[in-house]
C-alpha cells in the first residue's frame, strides 16, 4: 500500500510519464502519535487516499503536490497510498486511524461516503472530504471540500462558443456520475446565456483513465463534425489528444482539466482548467490548527480554480472569456449546479 517517498515531479516531467505511469507511494515517516494533535497546534499527520498515480500529470499529481505544500508550510508528516479501488476505501483509511495519522484526507468523491463511515468511528480524528455538492448530516469532524466543477465549465462553453467554426462542440466525460453532468449542463447554460446556436453532444468512455477509449471516443466526435472537445478524462485524455492530433492543425480544439496539457497537442490546444488543492488543504488545515475540525470550503475562481489564457483565439475571445470569470467571481453571473442525469 505505501512504498518509498516519491519526490515532487515537476509537471512537464509528469506529461512525459503519461502513458508509462506505475504504481508507486510515498511516507515520510512511522506509525505512532494519536488523533486529535492537528487541532492542538503541534504538527498535522496528514495521509491521503488517492485513486490514482502520482505520475499521472493530473488529479493524483495535484494531490501530491498538496501535500509536499502542507510538508513545507505545517511541517506536516505526510503519507499516502494510490490507486485506492473504492471498496478498499473503508480498510485503509481505517489502518491511517490506527497508525495515527490525525488528518485523514480521500481525493475523489468517490470515497465520501467511506470517509464519512469512518469519520463516525474515529471522532478524534480530522477528515477531508471531496464532494460536488454541500451535503447533509456531515459528522463534526469532516471538512467538505467541494470541487464545484460546473464552475469551470461555464467559461469553457462561452469559450467553445466563440471557437467553434462547424457549430458542433462536445463533451467527452470518462463516467456518467453528478459531477459530470453538472460540467454539461454548465455548457448548456453557457451556451444559451451567450446566445450561441451550436450543438453540444455529451459522450461518456467509461473510464477517465483509459487513452484507448479516449481516442476512439474522439475521433468519432471529430468524424460526426464536432470540432472543438471539451475534455474531461485522467489519463484518458492522452488518447483524446491524439486524436486531434490526427486532424490538421487548428481544424479541431481541444480543452483538458486539472493540468497544463499543451504540450499534448500544441497546435490543437485551447486551454485547460488548472486545479489548485494546495491552496485549499491549506486553508482546511488552518483552521484545524485553530480547532475547526469540520466544515464546508467550496473551490471558486478565487481559491483553487483558474484558467489557462486560451490560445490560438482572438483578443477579442479571450477579453469575453475574462469577463465570464469576473463575474463568476463577483457573483455577477450564476451558474446552477444542475446533476440531472443527460440522456
Amino acid at each position: 500500500m505505501r512504498s518509498a517517498r516519491v519526490l515532487l515531479r515537476s509537471t512537464a516531467l509528469c506529461s512525459a510519464l503519461l502513458l508509462t505511469a506505475t504504481a508507486c507511494g510515498g511516507d515520510s515517516g512511522g506509525g505512532g502519535g494519536g488523533g486529535g494533535g492537528a487541532a492542538d497546534g503541534e504538527a498535522p499527520r496528514v495521509a491521503a487516499v488517492f485513486s490514482g498515480t502520482t505520475t499521472d500529470a493530473d488529479y493524483t499529481f495535484l494531490g501530491l503536490q498538496a501535500l509536499e505544500a502542507a510538508e513545507a508550510e505545517y511541517g506536516a508528516e505526510t503519507t499516502y497510498s494510490e490507486s485506492v479501488a473504492v471498496p478498499d476505501a473503508q480498510r485503509v483509511l481505517r489502518e491511517y486511524v490506527a497508525d495515527g495519522y490525525t488528518v485523514i484526507w480521500t481525493h475523489g468523491s468517490q470515497f465520501y461516503d467511506a470517509t464519512v463511515a469512518v469519520a463516525e468511528e474515529a471522532p478524534d480524528v480530522v477528515f477531508i472530504a471531496e464532494q460536488d455538492t454541500e451535503p447533509a448530516d456531515v459528522p463534526d469532524n469532516v471538512w467538505v471540500l467541494d470541487r464545484n466543477f460546473h464552475l469551470a465549465f461555464y467559461p469553457l462553453g462561452v469559450l467553445a462558443a466563440a471557437t467553434t467554426q462547424s457549430q458542433q462542440i462536445a463533451y467527452l466525460g470518462g463516467a456518467t456520475l453528478p459531477f459530470s453532468y453538472s460540467e454539461v449542463h454548465a455548457v448548456e447554460q453557457a451556451l444559451e446565456d451567450v446566445g450561441s446556436t451550436a450543438t453540444l453532444t455529451p459522450v461518456w468512455t467509461g473510464d477517465l483513465n483509459d487513452p484507448t477509449r479516449g481516442q476512439q471516443f474522439t475521433s468519432q466526435l471529430i468524424a460526426g463534425g464536432a470540432d472543438v472537445v471539451l475534455g474531461s478524462l485522467n489519463l484518458g485524455m492522452v488518447g483524446a489528444f491524439e486524436a486531434v492530433k490526427a486532424e490538421p492543425a487548428g481544424a479541431v480544439r481541444i480543452t483538458a482539466k486539472y493540468t497544463d496539457k499543451s504540450d499534448l497537442a500544441p497546435d490543437h490546444y485551447l486551454t485547460s482548467v488548472l486545479y489548485d488543492f494546495s491552496v485549499m488543504l491549506d486553508d482546511i488545515l488552518g483552521q484545524v490548527q485553530g480547532g475547526e475540525t469540520g466544515g464546508y470550503l467550496g473551490m471558486t475562481f478565487e481559491q483553487g480554480i483558474s484558467l489557462q489564457p486560451p490560445v490560438g483565439v482572438d483578443q477579442a475571445v479571450v477579453d469575453q472569456v475574462d469577463e465570464v470569470i469576473a463575474g463568476l467571481s463577483s457573483g455577477e453571473i450564476e451558474v446552477e449546479r444542475d446533476v440531472t442525469p443527460v440522456e
